[in-house]
């Protein structure tokens, strides 16, 4: 916990507004509504990612009045601000894309500058889609000020069980034959019914759960959905939280322990979520100087099983998953079983087992989230693989209804575009590893996801017999025998940049492995006549990106010292 010396409870703010020569700052501050009285609380900002840009943060602005009041009942004063968004689902299979992962990090620098620049003693982050989530907690750990982070709620599901995968999935139905273009609109039409993140355990609830199980978040505010009392009642408690926090001086350091980021390893596995996760708890515990890496995902995955039936390649949706309690129970089963740390403290200002005690079991008879000793999957679906495709990792996604390998000959694409074309028109057939290359975090620019080309696949009935790999990365809504993330990218001269067309490619999620069948030899010639292609962008936010970004293995963060 923090010495008692910085526990003042307006450690910041006071530097801003206190004193004769602060006058023209409180002058400011009185027309957006300060008064007399004001000057002596504490100051909450409170950043909403809010914006009708995209249906999962349509709704932010009103939660984060809710977020304000209740900070404002608490005894501080809170000033709400805004920052960007930007949509994956919309941008899909664009070039806009590129923009998504690039977002993650200009949302964690803006929230930055807007909490050290004005002096806020404490901050309520509100995210509701999938980059902007791990772009609050960075900012959380960088700021190392008393936070608290609230997520916008999951979507409800669209008619007949749908959501967007649905869409993506129904887009490859049309180019199979299997689904009219009427059928196409309906499903259009229907499967995004109002505000909220997207329905499966994809990206956004990921990261969701994942925060939670940080401590960085209120019980069970990772299983809410979006248009609903209790996430109104999460948003209005946060403001208490948050002004406990800064009362007690606890902050985000004291928190964000190893062992927290272990338990967010762990929720992620046992819920089945998305690769993305990998990428974004790597960038977020670089923030919070916590030692992380790729291998700690195959620690803790050999041990903990996967238990949540859920989407993309399970049966359910996070709205059910909600209706029998949300992730606190699975939480506490790990814990009892030894697979979490219960010490570690949380935004509660209780550890984690505290929080846990008076959970109960789900009910009987639900099959959403399955017991430890009938798991979906013994161990990790993420499977973190090495060989001489990818010297330095990539991450696979694999249920095992797929099987556990795949060996087929490359057909290879420079971007996403290629190749979703490819396998709409009928080029990529069974027995085929399609790869997607010059995708990653400094050659795409923005390391896009691969939503269209994974969904045009299951649509068009590949799903089990052909593989994908990439530089780039994965929707959470992905699902087959796909792998990403690999590393070194093929614009840094990665193997995955000489691969032609026919090598024979082996992925193992047994062994860890992702091999192109060349001796030796021939790769390191190969390698040796490489060239460098030319930048795809030279000027602006993706060539500034691509300048300063790290490799996948290491988060994609903007920021790691030489």
């Amino acid at each position: 916990m923090a010495n008692q010396s910085d526990n003042d409870p307006r450690r910041y703010s006071r530097l801003v507004v206190d004193g004769l020569e602060q006058a023209p700052s409180r002058a400011m501050l009185r027309a957006v509504g300060f008064t007399d009285r004001d000057f002596s609380k504490p100051q909450v900002g409170i950043a909403s990612t809010g914006s009708m840009v995209t249906p999962c943060n349509m709704h932010l602005d009103d939660l984060a009045e809710l977020a304000s009041a209740g900070t404002d009942e608490a005894g501080g004063k809170s000033v709400v601000f805004n920052t960007i968004t930007v949509s994956d689902g919309i941008s899909m299979g664009t070039a806009g894309m590129r923009y998504s992962l690039v977002s993650r990090e200009v949302i964690a620098d803006s929230i930055e500058a807007v909490v050290a620049a004005e002096g806020f003693d404490g901050l309520i982050a509100i995210g509701g889609c999938d980059k902007n989530m791990p772009g609050c907690a960075m900012a959380i750990a960088r700021l190392d000020r008393p936070a608290v982070f609230v997520y916008g709620g999951t979507i409800q599901p669209g008619p007949k069980h749908r959501d967007i995968v649905s869409v993506f999935e129904a887009v490859g139905g049309v180019a199979a034959g299997k689904v009219s273009e009427e059928e196409l609109k309906e499903v259009e039409t229907t499967a995004i019914p109002g505000p909220g993140s997207c329905a499966g355990m994809y990206t956004a609830n990921t990261m969701a759960s994942a925060i939670e199980a940080l401590g960085l978040s209120l019980a069970n505010s990772s299983a809410q959905e979006a248009v609903s009392q209790a996430k109104k009642s999460d948003c209005e408690r946060a403001g208490a939280a948050v002004m406990n926090l800064i009362q007690r001086g606890i902050r985000p350091s004291d928190i964000l322990s190893r062992e927290a980021f272990e338990n967010a390893v762990t929720i992620v596995i046992a819920l089945g979520g998305s690769t993305n996760a990998v990428l974004h708890l790597l960038a977020m515990a670089h923030d919070a100087k916590i030692d992380l890496s790729l291998d700690d995902f195959t620690r803790i995955g050999a041990r903990v099983p996967v238990l949540g039936d859920l989407r993309p390649s399970g049966r359910y949706l996070m709205s059910e998953l909600i209706r029998i309690g949300g992730i606190q129970p699975v939480m506490k089963t790990l814990l009892d079983a030894g697979l979490m740390h219960g010490e570690c403290l949380t935004v509660t200002g209780k550890s984690l087992a505290e929080n846990l005690a008076d959970v109960g079991a789900y009910p009987d008879g639900q099959d959403i989230i399955r017991p430890l000793d009938n798991p979906i999957k013994a161990d990790s679906h993420l499977a973190i693989l090495y060989g001489n495709l990818a010297p330095d990792g990539a991450v696979a996604k694999i249920s095992g209804k797929e099987g556990t390998s795949f060996s087929g000959r490359a057909r290879v694409f420079h971007s996403e575009e290629d190749a979703l074309r490819a396998i709409l028109d009928g080029t990529v057939v069974a027995g085929d590893v399609i790869v997607i290359r010059y995708e990653g975090p400094r050659g795409g620019p923005g390391m896009r996801e691969m939503l269209s080309p994974t969904g045009a696949i299951i649509g068009r009935g590949l799903g089990d017999k052909v593989a994908l790999i990439t530089d780039g990365r994965f929707s959470g809504g992905s699902h087959g025998f796909v792998v990403g993330h690999v590393t070194p990218e093929a614009a840094a001269g990665g193997p995955i940049a000489v691969i032609e067309d026919g090598d024979r490619i082996t992925i193992d999620s047994i062994s860890k492995r992702v091999d192109l069948d060349l001796s030796e030899a021939e790769l390191g010639e190969r390698l040796r006549k490489w060239q460098a292609p030319e930048p795809k962008v030279t000027r602006g936010l993706l060539a500034k990106y691509a300048r300063l970004v790290s490799s996948a293995s290491q988060g994609a963060v903007t920021d790691l010292a030489d």
